[in-house]
């Protein structure tokens, strides 16, 4: 009786064709996260040339056709005389948003400033911030032992949390730093404050300024943000200071790029300050908190 050849069983041509499926989804789930974002990146190009385009042409008006110091002067002019504020002893107190000054040696349309000015618009398109809406959880790092936490981790219950983002090369964060010194002064009973440290303005090897009190290179390293911090903590107010990742993740999220203000509370965005360095304004900020304070006194039990 002639032997019959045991049947063959094959193993794994299933699961093969299984895996090449999911191989093949897999990659036309990357390509079309790929496309999605070219067509992202293509779109706000088309939005933010413009207003990139008009930046661009202001700052070589104000270099070239020697405008600079009759357009700020009138800018100064133009708005209306601020009050005069005395502290407890009868002194006059500086005011919370200084005029900004360009020095004539300072050129403001190069290649630098430019990089910069585009980054700057185009962190603010992405931005997931926005007043009203949630408050990105995003990622810092403590200067001391480059511990990871997250910007929530520092709003207590309802108290609004302030968050003031900046560098030390930034001339205007710089000269209004007293001027929120005064405020976490004022209101840091109520209210919780928090200086986040991003990338700086003005790098000596990047967009260059002398009107910057300090000459600190690009962060290569987390150390060197740290340094740049320690500068920071010497002369910043009583409050929490923590460094950006160097994913600028919460820059990133907060369109904080060149300084920015914000109030958080209850985990929404009540305050959205303007984009600096124009749009940086602490007295703003003064006005939000005197409204708070004014809302949380009227509700006090007498």
């Amino acid at each position: 009786m002639p032997c019959q050849a045991a049947p063959r069983l094959v193993v794994g041509e299933g699961n093969g064709s299984q895996g090449a499926l999911g191989a093949a989804a897999t990659m036309l789930r990357s390509l079309l996260l790929h496309s999605l974002r070219l067509c992202a990146q293509t779109a706000s190009c088309l939005v933010l040339f413009p207003r990139f385009l008009g930046t661009a042409f202001m700052l070589w008006l104000l270099d070239f056709l020697c405008i600079r110091k009759h357009f700020l002067s009138r800018q100064r002019r133009g708005g209306p005389e601020p009050e005069v504020e005395l502290n407890c002893d009868g002194e006059e107190v500086p005011p919370d948003d200084p005029p900004i000054c360009v020095s004539d040696d300072n050129r403001l349309c190069t290649l630098a400033s430019l990089k910069a000015v585009w980054y700057g618009q185009k962190l603010d398109f992405f931005k997931q911030a926005h007043e009203g809406g949630p408050a990105p959880n995003s990622e810092v790092v403590l200067p001391d032992g480059f511990q990871n936490q997250h910007i929530l981790d520092y709003a207590r219950g309802n108290r609004p949390l302030v968050l003031n983002f900046g560098s030390c090369t930034c001339p205007p964060f710089m000269a209004r730093m007293s001027a929120f010194r005064r405020l976490v002064t004022k209101y840091q009973r109520d209210v919780d404050f928090l200086i986040i440290y991003i990338e700086e303005a003005h790098p000596s090897d990047g967009w260059v300024t002398t009107d910057s009190p300090y000459i600190i290179p690009q962060h290569r390293s987390l150390e060197d943000r740290v340094s740049a911090a320690r500068v920071l903590q010497q002369g910043a107010p009583g409050c929490s200071l923590v460094l950006d990742t160097m994913a600028n993740s919460s820059s990133s999220a907060y369109g904080a790029y060149f300084e920015r203000l914000y109030v958080i509370q209850s985990g929404t965005i009540m305050y959205q300050g303007g984009r600096g360095p124009d749009g940086y304004q602490v007295s703003e900020l003064r006005t939000w908190l005197e409204r708070y304070d004014e809302q949380l006194r009227g509700a006090q039990p007498r």
